[in-house]
């Protein structure tokens, strides 16, 4: 069946990570996606390694965010390389750029430009912190934005306890969710288009990504004046809701409301705690977190994980173990869903990368394109998406142009 986004033709200008990602999922979805990349290396992410892919140069991070591409290699830095990219807008719909903000105007390839030659074309900037403003100028990257919008200051150990003070999420969720921000923009535009026949200009920024995700520490301090704590792996309004020891390994409990609680304490064997006036509410467990938190620690500690889980599931407790990369490969429920998929490498063989998580029924997702090599899809490229033949093509090559 054909994708959503079946001919759709995306020209994408982005490396490292929110632009890539956001261009694969346009791809998965059925989008063609010419990825423009440096002559020679590459996209920064094919050497951000180790480890890397036996036989190749390209990091395991980058086969992750780079399937359903090919890859062009067009210098635009020389007009000749900017006329070829002008070109490819022209024939384009879409257009993604990560540059630093002016960078593009400065070979004639802004969001105006491209404008001129294609008024349908959607132009999609990713910055670190938006088009304008007093930080618009500087670089940006997942670090600096969870920091700066909050993020790091509610995530790690409270002050004062082994480990404690501020930390960073463990992948690059500014990045990621700024690759998600920009596609839902993108495809919104193509709504907007399809009514009016009118390209745009989209920009999404990591700053403002994560600030928007923020909800609950900005809501609290916006509207009650108070600053939400580290907690760890606590929450700080729900309890139990954290990290707990079996007597082998670790795992999860997530209690949200009165109802789950009565249900866990009958679990666990204690169905008195529920009736327990400093665990009976969703506030009086708050306000009891340790007596609490206590009492379920050296009681989960007698008995193995597996035993707990067991139980947890019967009496429908939200929880679940904590998982290594080879423990989720591994998952049955993983497995049954085909989350793991086997896409084609530039270098020979193939490369396993998690799946797209968009299901539909009627326009599925696909994986046509493997990991293509830098460059190595050039001729068609700009065959396809320049409208160059053959000559023009050697003409460039020759010029050092692609």
């Amino acid at each position: 069946m054909a994708g959503a986004l079946d001919g759709l033709r995306v020209v994408d200008l982005t490396r490292v990570v929110a632009g890539p990602l956001c261009a694969q999922m346009l791809g998965d979805l059925g989008a063609d996606i010419a990825k423009v990349e440096r002559h020679g290396d590459g996209d920064d992410l094919r050497a951000l390694g180790p480890p890397f892919v036996p036989g190749s140069d390209d990091s395991t991070y980058f086969v992750a965010l780079n399937r359903n591409k090919r890859s062009v290699s067009v210098d635009f830095a020389k007009p000749e390389g900017a006329a070829i990219l002008k070109r490819m807008a022209g024939r384009a719909d879409v257009l993604i750029e990560n540059f630093r903000t002016g960078t593009l105007a400065r070979y004639g390839l802004s969001h105006t430009d491209l404008r001129a030659v294609n008024p349908r074309l959607i132009y999609c900037s990713i910055t670190g912190f938006g088009q304008d403003g007093p930080y618009a100028g500087r670089s940006g990257y997942d670090f600096v934005a969870q920091a700066m919008a909050g993020l790091m200051e509610v995530t790690g150990e409270a002050d004062g306890t082994p480990g404690g003070g501020p930390q960073r999420v463990g992948v690059p969720v500014a990045d990621m969710f700024t690759g998600f921000a920009a596609t839902v923009a993108i495809l919104a535009a193509l709504r907007h288009r399809d009514a009016t026949g009118e390209g745009q200009a989209i920009e999404v920024s990591l700053l403002e990504t994560m600030m928007s995700l923020m909800q609950a520490p900005m809501s609290s301090w916006l509207n009650a004046g108070h600053i939400f704590p580290r907690s760890g792996n606590d929450s700080p309004v729900a309890v139990p809701y954290g990290v707990f020891d079996g007597s082998d390994s670790k795992f999860v409990i997530g209690v949200l409301n009165d109802r789950e609680f009565i249900r866990l304490a009958d679990a666990l064997g204690h169905p008195e705690w529920a009736e327990d006036p400093r665990f009976k509410r969703a506030r009086d467990r708050s306000e009891h977190r340790a007596a609490l938190l206590d009492r379920m620690r050296t009681l989960l500690r007698t008995r193995p994980r597996a035993e707990w889980l067991a139980r947890l599931e019967a009496a429908k407790i939200t929880s679940g173990p904590i998982n290594t990369a080879r423990d989720v490969e591994a998952d049955p429920h993983v497995q049954a869903r085909g989350m793991i998929v086997e896409v084609p490498h530039h270098a020979g063989g193939t490369v396993r990368v998690p799946g797209s998580p968009l299901r539909m029924g009627a326009t599925p997702v696909s994986y046509r394109h493997g990991i293509p090599a830098p460059g190595g899809d050039t001729d068609a490229v700009l065959a396809e998406f320049a409208g160059m033949d053959a000559a023009e093509i050697a003409a460039a090559r020759a010029a050092g142009v692609v």
